[in-house]
């Protein structure tokens, strides 16, 4: 069994051939989502992305798909995008499909055709990547080795490079392609297209636009799912994940030192999701989702090993015949679990949604119940629209709140140490990542952001302003410096200028974002004291343009 799921795995990394837009695709999502708001447009939950019932024709009324029909068979072309990304000093920005944290210059370039025979849909669409991957001052100065050591502590339970190579890096990968047989409302296949799990609009716990898409079957809805108790949307994937075979840090010597390799071996995946939104209750949309790894050279060859999204939720039902050993955790298993909601209002042209999630069995549903924080994570979020004279003007703010920092109880239950694991890291599995990337929350190992927008929007049109805090890798810092008052945290504080604009055929999405990092790689100033402490503050630039090319327009009559 084992040697047949590997050949398939070969097969879908070299080869893989119900057009959806992409999992957080610039504007046209976002556009998608007000469109809910201002006129329910779509009966789409937003918890399970891509959703192949929104096409890029639906959102955009003038886009002709360039459709060719013969013999059965429809093909058509799908949009060119390309975004370039620069930034000074230091690397910034997540949720670009791979994308890299790089200095300098960075281009990420996609197009591809779709086309459909009867029940079969086939969707080729590459992408490739360019970064320039220059040097910049990374972690490592004037610290102590145990505070090094605290630092290779969350390094060595993750894979998360902070420069990847110290060259020219470039990608070329098959995307967002797919190969799908559809029913009705499902469809089975493979795929190596990314997938968004939950209702974020910026990050997501599980699966997000983060890193690129990775090489999985996959057996899903492509519309909500009718029932007469309301409306359901699913997808359970088989996946394989590879790492990235990166040291850690720039410093060699300190990798050399303290590094722990990954190991030489590919990943299984099994994941699943499920939402359900109540026939009685519009607007309202629930969801849970779960998700496994393993390195696959400790799998077993049973059902348990290849599908382990079925395994009961308390640990204690997984121990051995002594009672003494758990068997999960000797298999280096590493789990995920969350449970997401999303209600709106075309009323009020509002929404507000929210994600808890846990990467480490509860001992019981008592454990759970006293200690519902341990090792987990959470995402709110909101999302409202103003209406103004001009019916196609109106008002957007949007906020959200990422919060990965491991909670209070970490001194109780690691005695003292001040952390264990941060979010998408695991002691056997290492990180939940794809090549180095996370594959949800994209801004740092233990890292808390917060965002709001404000925002001018006019048809395709958009003009506003981006607030974004920061706190960078916050486990760390209290396991290595506790609650000392000479080293603070580091914080970045940003300010973003975000501008759209439709050109005809061309889409323009923009951003120029001015970060401000206090206390930058948690240094000092030259000029700081124990009695007076300073910081040292790194000021950069992020400047960041997607162009998205429509083949054609359609024609006016």
């Amino acid at each position: 069994m084992r040697i047949f799921i590997f050949l398939i795995f070969s097969l879908l990394t070299q080869v893989i051939l119900a057009q959806g837009i992409p999992a957080g695709f610039p504007v046209l999502e976002e556009r998608t989502r007000i469109n809910q708001l201002l006129k329910d447009s779509t009966t789409s939950s937003f918890l399970l992305r891509p959703n192949t019932s929104v096409s890029f024709d639906s959102v955009l009324p003038f886009y002709d798909p360039v459709g060719l029909s013969k013999y059965g068979i429809e093909v058509n072309t799908i949009p060119l995008i390309t975004t370039i990304r620069i930034n000074t000093q230091r690397p910034y920005g997540w949720g670009n499909y791979g994308m890299v944290p790089n200095v300098g210059f960075q281009q990420y370039v996609s197009t591809g055709i779709h086309a459909k025979f009867k029940f079969v849909s086939f969707q080729f669409q590459p992408e490739f990547i360019w970064a320039s991957n220059n040097d910049f001052q990374g972690f490592g100065e004037n610290l102590s080795d145990q505070e090094i050591r605290d630092r290779f502590h969350t390094l060595n339970v993750g894979d998360h490079p902070e420069r990847f190579g110290t060259d020219i890096y470039s990608k070329f990968w098959w995307g967002q392609s797919k190969l799908t047989f559809q029913f009705g409302a499902f469809e089975i296949g493979g795929s190596t297209q990314n997938i968004w799990w939950g209702p974020g609009q910026f990050n997501s716990l599980t699966f997000s636009n983060n890193a690129s898409g990775f090489p999985h079957l996959t057996f899903n809805t492509t519309k909500p799912a009718k029932t007469f108790l309301g409306s359901f949307e699913g997808q359970i994937i088989v996946g394989k994940l590879t790492n990235s075979g990166i040291a850690p840090l720039q410093n060699q010597e300190l990798n050399e030192r303290f590094f722990r390799p990954l190991r030489d071996d590919w990943r299984y995946l099994n994941a699943m999701t499920i939402t359900y939104s109540p026939k009685w209750l519009k607007g309202i949309h629930v969801g849970l989702s779960r998700t496994f790894q393993q390195y696959s050279s400790m799998m077993q060859n049973d059902f348990a090993s290849y599908f382990p999204i079925f395994d009961p939720f308390q640990k204690e039902s997984l121990f051995d015949e002594n009672g003494t050993t758990v068997e999960f955790d000797g298999l280096g298993r590493d789990q995920s679990a969350s449970f997401f909601f999303r209600v709106f209002s075309k009323r009020y042209k509002t929404e507000f949604y929210g994600e808890f999630g846990r990467r480490d069995h509860a001992f019981n549903w008592r454990d759970f119940i006293l200690s519902p924080e341990h090792a987990r994570a959470y995402i709110l979020g909101f999302n409202k629209v103003v209406s103004l004279e001009n019916p196609n003007r109106f008002l957007q703010i949007r906020g959200e709140i990422t919060h990965q920092q491991e909670s209070i109880n970490r001194y109780i239950r690691y005695s003292g140490l001040g952390g264990e694991f941060s979010w998408h890291t695991h002691g056997i599995a290492r990180g939940f990542v794809q090549n180095g990337i996370p594959l949800g929350v994209g801004i740092g190992m233990g890292s808390n952001v917060q965002s709001i927008e404000f925002a001018l929007v006019e048809n395709y049109n958009k003009v506003g302003i981006l607030l974004e805090r920061l706190a960078n890798q916050q486990d760390f810092y209290y396991r290595a410096f506790g609650q000392q008052s000479e080293r603070k945290p580091w914080i970045d504080l940003s300010l973003g200028f975000l501008y759209d604009k439709q050109f005809n055929n061309l889409l323009v999405s923009s951003k120029l974002q001015l970060i401000h990092a206090r206390n930058y790689q948690w240094q000092l100033d030259p000029a700081s004291t124990p009695e007076f402490p300073k910081g040292e503050n790194l000021t950069s630039v992020m400047g960041q343009l997607s162009l998205i090319y429509f083949w054609k327009k359609r024609e006016e009559k």
